[in-house]
């Protein structure tokens, strides 16, 4: 059973908190979601160690703790100004090495109410192999663990998962909601449920279609998804972006034959954008406006809507019209239950400012994924033990 920090004893809270966070955007919209859960330990904790990540840093080097070799837009130095910044000016000090004795002794020393920001833990490879002695490192920082970082709980990670083996733990009141936001759309969702997936990576959405084969009205398909399923069924998609995984081509030949899944039926071609393999050559890069309208339709009539992925290259403004126009038509039917979630899609949402005409955004795009087909998060699974 996870124990929610909100939840929490008052007494259980004294000491120093770790807190683990995600800052990993584009954006400060991570990080604004989890104020809540900081102003809540400053009330009740004597002090806040930060730790979180960035991207996927290569060849790190390390002289006496201080890590080197690093892409400067991966240091978190930066996020320390801006957590500052949305706390009113409060001072979060930045720790840019991991000699741990001297942090302890520093943290120790630090009056109530200090912040401290661990740089990003990814410069350690203890960190992505959930190496149990790098964890041991973090947790000797501090009384007592939280969890606040949803988007990067479905990655069995040190500061994720083998931190909590050592230190009293809690979720925190941004993964607290994610908890309870996902599951109303997995545990009796309101029919009619629809599902509207897109993106590069049809693979990606495998365990959520299998968990919502019989419980999904509809499955309406865009993006790598569709064009996919469209290949598997004949159709020459010529340099369109489709899964090749070998892993995941018989599940989805058998999903492409659903009577649930609607497909494109018409589409905005273009030269391939130089990203892509067969870059230069003919290419879907968004679907049609009859697509469009087919797709709305089931949207209008929907009391529950999850969509994952952009239906087109919506890097390309010519290309994001129907993204555009199907999350217009989710922000029209304020009757049902929508949510949504990945950085991708949020932040094409906040562009057009739709993002707060759903019910619900998730933080995590991957996590939220897996959450969805009820995969077990190594970072939920941990909090449970």
């Amino acid at each position: 059973m996870i124990k929610y920090l909100s939840a929490a004893r008052p007494k259980a809270l004294t000491g120093t908190a770790l807190l683990r966070l995600d800052f990993n955007t584009k954006d400060d919209w991570r990080m604004r979601a989890v104020l809540p859960t900081i102003a809540f330990l400053l009330r009740h904790a004597d002090r806040i160690v930060i730790v979180s990540h960035r991207g996927r840093p290569q060849g790190v080097t390390f002289a006496d703790g201080v890590p080197k070799g690093f892409a400067r837009g991966l240091s978190l130095k930066k996020d320390a100004a801006e957590l500052s910044r949305l706390l009113g000016g409060r001072t979060v000090t930045f720790i840019g090495h991991f000699r741990f004795d001297e942090i302890r002794r520093q943290v120790a020393a630090a009056p109530r109410g200090s912040i401290f920001l661990l740089e990003n833990l990814r410069f350690s490879p203890g960190e992505e192999k959930n190496d149990p002695a790098f964890a041991r490192h973090l947790a000797s920082l501090a009384d007592f663990y939280v969890n606040d970082a949803f988007a990067v709980s479905h990655r069995a990670n040190a500061s994720v998962a083998a931190v909590a083996k050592f230190l009293p733990h809690y979720a925190g009141i941004e993964l607290e909601t994610e908890i309870a936001s996902l599951s109303r759309a997995t545990v009796k969702p309101k029919h009619p449920v629809v599902l509207v997936l897109g993106g590069a990576k049809a693979s990606d959405k495998l365990g959520v279609i299998a968990f919502f084969r019989k419980k999904a009205d509809w499955f309406l398909l865009g993006g790598g998804s569709a064009n996919t399923a469209l290949a598997l069924r004949g159709m020459d998609v010529k340099g369109s972006v489709r899964d090749t995984d070998p892993t995941a081509v018989p599940a989805l030949g058998a999903i492409a034959r659903y009577k649930n899944v609607v497909l494109p039926i018409d589409f905005v071609w273009g030269s391939a954008a130089p990203s892509m393999a067969s870059a230069g050559s003919a290419a879907i890069l968004d679907v049609g406006p009859k697509t469009v309208a087919a797709f709305n339709k089931k949207i209008a009539a929907a009391r529950t809507i999850i969509w994952s992925g952009p239906l087109g290259l919506i890097e390309t403004p010519r290309y994001a019209a129907a993204s555009i126009a199907v999350a217009k038509a989710i922000a029209r039917n304020r009757r049902a239950y929508s949510l949504t979630g990945g950085g991708e899609t949020v932040m094409f949402l906040k562009q057009y400012k739709l993002d707060k005409k759903f019910s619900f955004i998730s933080t995590g795009g991957g996590a939220m994924l897996d959450f969805l087909a009820r995969a077990k998060l190594p970072g939920i699974e941990a909090l449970k033990k």
